[in-house]
């Protein structure tokens, strides 16, 4: 009897260890799933926020065009023997050179926005150009373009670039096609360098790839 007892007991005493071990573990990973649970959480409030945040970016944008766009109405062009803009569709030269990261009305990388222009992978201090005569509209920083130069080439047509490391113009100089103007850079919370570049005809975005030389 007293062999059976201490059989039985040992039989418990693991068991036991064993029920222990499987707490442990369960315990372990309950504590591993909240864990990611939190950080789920975490990243779907961070990306709804940093969505917010570039939708209303967007929204500053559309606001700051339209009021140079009525701004410059009564401002007369420089005087000049130039091409109108309009008539420039598949001349224009590109403002950096360098490969287009995004295309204009790709896919963003949240929710169902789009590109309003095209992205052109450049290295920092690169040199930034006007496509064509204007005067600039803006010079200074924009949140989510970080330092950001508009041209107005007149007829309600405008030119863009964002994300500059330094702008050489201020606002109301008048450039010529080709002049630089400002240096590549990574500005407006950008991980990588490079130039972000529109063309909108009264307010609208169109695509540049139609507008600049392939």
């Amino acid at each position: 009897v007293r062999s059976e007892l201490e059989v039985e007991t040992e039989r418990l005493r693991s068991l036991r260890e064993q029920r222990a071990q499987e707490k442990r573990q369960l315990e372990a990973s309950r504590g591993k799933r909240e864990k990611v649970l939190r950080q789920l959480k975490s990243q779907l409030e961070d990306k709804d926020t940093h969505l917010a945040g570039m939708q209303r970016d967007e929204q500053e944008l559309k606001r700051l065009i339209s009021a140079l766009s009525e701004a410059l109405e009564d401002i007369p062009t420089e005087p000049g023997n130039r091409k109108p803009f309009a008539t420039l569709k598949g001349e224009l030269k590109w403002p950096a050179r360098g490969p287009l990261l995004a295309s204009y009305g790709s896919q963003r990388k949240m929710g169902k926005l789009t590109w309003h222009g095209v992205r052109i992978g450049a290295s920092r201090g690169q040199e930034v150009r006007s496509v064509s005569h204007g005067r600039v509209a803006f010079a200074d920083w924009l949140r989510g373009y970080g330092l950001l130069i508009i041209i107005d080439h007149g007829d309600g047509y405008m030119s863009l670039y964002g994300h500059n490391e330094s702008l050489y113009k201020e606002t109301g100089d008048w450039v010529e096609a080709s002049e630089v103007i400002a240096t590549v850079g990574d500005s407006g919370g950008q991980t990588n360098s490079g130039l972000y570049f529109e063309i909108r005809n009264n307010g609208q975005p169109v695509d540049p790839v139609r507008w600049c030389k392939r």
